[in-house]
């Protein structure tokens, strides 16, 4: 009994889907990247527990307060 096995990449094959396939995933990056809030989590982040009071955010719920508006936590 003989068993052969192929492997092909169908992207290298059909350079038209490959491209496409390219834009899609560059497309999901900008996207996630664009709605990435690390950059106001990490400048809570930095700033002190009396200016954190000030504003009525407690360190322990800094991410909670960055997604309020998006999950509800």
């Amino acid at each position: 009994m003989a068993h052969t096995a192929t492997n092909t990449d169908f992207a290298a094959s059909h350079p038209v889907f490959a491209r496409m396939l390219d834009a899609l995933k560059n497309f999901g990056t900008a996207y996630i990247e664009a709605r990435s809030r690390q950059g106001q989590i990490a400048a809570y982040q930095a700033m002190s527990d009396a200016e954190l009071a000030e504003r009525g955010i407690e360190r322990d719920n800094i991410v909670r307060h960055v997604f309020a508006d998006t999950y509800y936590l």
